[in-house]
């Protein structure tokens, strides 16, 4: 008997349930930003943060996020088994995990310059001490990520969903109480030299109590649920344990590949002032909608897909493709008609008060804009690598992954000096361009054909229109500052909704005059999400 032979709880409720939990977490999420903005602004204290956090942060996302390679090989094996077996494997495979991990921690440590030197060899002086200091902070997160991915697993098999989502605010409430203890004490002066170590310290640190705080918030649900107990256990030879292993070690290796990209762009960074810190704000931003967006439209594809590869379903599975791309196209295109038109009046309301100056927004708003071109481009691209996967082709993504590295690393060094920060992020988005034309490319050859000029054509009205979009919300926005000047936040607020609304409801109707029948899908898809 499996852990969870109910099916008591479909899949359409799950996923509304993930999605409630991970839109209060990105909220919190944003609150933690804007109280990081406040206090140091786009300044060395962020800066640092931002390269002192790369590898506990990748480690977080690779080891510990959900759908990340620890919690998929542990819903694949516990799903198969007994629940009176999931107990001493979940323990075994903990205790392998943290053996390895520990030393992964104690390595950081040690070695913390080192890894500084090589993440941001453009950084100097009291800067580079800071980010030394938080990564020797946050080191222990390299363990930490790997119990929360274990305790992400383990409870999603024992059919708990909400904790597992909603966890990650911890770190956004620890980080934020943190700060503003900070502001309380130090009001204006916490921005000055002297205070940038303190500054840097309650980052850092505060990201490492919300990891502690995540891990044993899992941990109790762990123990209520039968699914292990903080116990040691060296049996490897248990059934289960290797079966997690081999799919483990492969699919982490795979993830790993994809954040590499993550950390040309940072090198590169770091030799032009501040520009780590304005991509953090910035790309936090963009992600929010995009990660809400994403899985609300786009997982329900993945098994589709799956189920159309055979040959005589090629007809049906090409016009799923169509549908996935098109989706994006409906979704992503208005986004980036906002982010462009209406950039600085995003920024300075999220960020400017406090520490966070007009100076630092005038940073921030270039790299908003060009991360809003790419949009499209990323989902688009993570589409046709869901169809690959369904063709039961990992091989393919992973070859052009590879030259992605390289492709990433040379554009970053020919643009990053021309265009600084956003040149960083045009980089990324070449690269994602230039994946989308060679997945579209092989598809095209291996399906016997794809209707592009069709396609093309409606992705060319569907750009035209989002570009009528952004010019309107542009003009609404501009004519709104004829007559309201100043820094109320509530009529900021006004502007940008106003704004949002109009640029929102051209596109919409303007799309539905196209007939296209993903219009109408999308249309019905968000119907569906405020009735369940």
């Amino acid at each position: 008997m499996s852990i969870n032979p109910k099916k008591s709880r479909s899949l359409v409720s799950i996923a509304g349930l993930v999605a409630v939990a991970t839109l209060i977490s990105k909220i919190f999420g944003l609150v933690r930003e804007q109280a990081i903005a406040a206090a140091f602004g786009v300044g060395p204290v962020v800066n640092a943060y931002a390269y002192a956090y790369v590898i506990p942060g990748f480690l977080l996302i690779l080891l510990g996020g959900i759908n990340g390679p620890f919690h998929s090989a542990l819903i694949s094996v516990l799903a198969k088994r007994d629940k009176s077996e999931a107990a001493p494997l979940v323990e075994t495979v903990t205790t392998l995990i943290s053996g390895v991990l520990l030393l992964v921690t104690i390595v950081l440590i040690v070695f913390a310059d080192t890894f500084i030197s090589i993440l941001a060899p453009g950084l100097e002086g009291e800067v580079k001490a800071i980010a030394i200091q938080q990564l020797q902070i946050m080191a222990p997160l390299a363990l930490l990520a790997g119990l929360i991915g274990i305790g992400f697993g383990t409870l999603n098999a024992a059919d708990q969903y909400l904790l597992p989502s909603i966890s990650p605010l911890f770190s956004s409430v620890a980080i934020v109480i943190g700060v503003w203890i900070l502001i309380w004490q130090f009001g204006s002066n916490l921005n000055n030299p002297e205070n940038w170590y303190l500054g840097g310290m309650v980052l850092a640190g505060g990201t490492l109590a919300g990891g502690v705080l995540q891990w044993l918030a899992q941990l109790g649900a762990q123990w209520q649920a039968g699914m292990g107990k903080l116990r040691l256990r060296f049996n490897w030879r248990l059934p289960g344990v290797m079966d997690v292993m081999k799919v483990m070690g492969p699919a982490t290796l795979s993830s790993g590949m994809l954040h590499i990209n993550v950390y040309t762009d940072l090198f590169f960074a770091s030799f032009i002032e501040n520009a780590a810190a304005a991509m953090r704000y910035a790309n936090f931003i963009v992600l929010t909608p995009l990660g809400i967006i994403s899985n609300m439209i786009l997982v329900p594809f993945m098994p589709v897909f799956s189920r159309l590869t055979a040959p005589e379903n090629w007809p049906e599975l090409k016009v799923r493709i169509r549908q996935g791309l098109l989706l994006t196209a409906l979704t992503m295109l208005p986004l980036t008609a906002i982010f462009i038109a209406l950039a600085d009046v995003i920024i300075r309301v999220i960020y400017q008060r406090g520490a966070f100056k007009s100076a630092d927004a005038d940073m921030v708003i270039p790299v908003l804009m060009t991360y809003g071109i790419g949009m499209f481009f990323y989902l688009a691209r993570d589409v046709l690598v869901r169809v690959f996967y369904a063709l039961g082709d990992g091989e393919t993504p992973f070859r052009i992954s590879i030259f992605n590295i390289f492709l990433n690393g040379f554009l970053d060094f020919i643009l990053y000096k021309p265009f600084k920060t956003p040149g960083l992020v045009l980089a990324t988005i070449g690269v994602n361009l230039v994946s989308l034309i060679i997945f579209i490319g092989i598809l095209n050859k291996r399906l016997g054909g794809l209707p592009l000029k069709e396609w093309g054509n409606a992705l060319l009205a569907l750009t035209g229109i989002s570009f009528v979009a952004g010019v309107a919300s542009w003009g609404v926005s501009w004519g709104w500052q004829q007559f309201y000047t100043g820094n109320n936040l509530i009529l900021q607020l006004l502007q940008l909704l106003l704004s949002v609304i109009t640029a929102i409801l051209i596109f919409l109707v303007l799309s539905i005059q196209l007939k296209l029948p993903e219009v109408d899908l999308l249309l019905s898809r968000i119907k569906g999400k405020f009735q369940s």
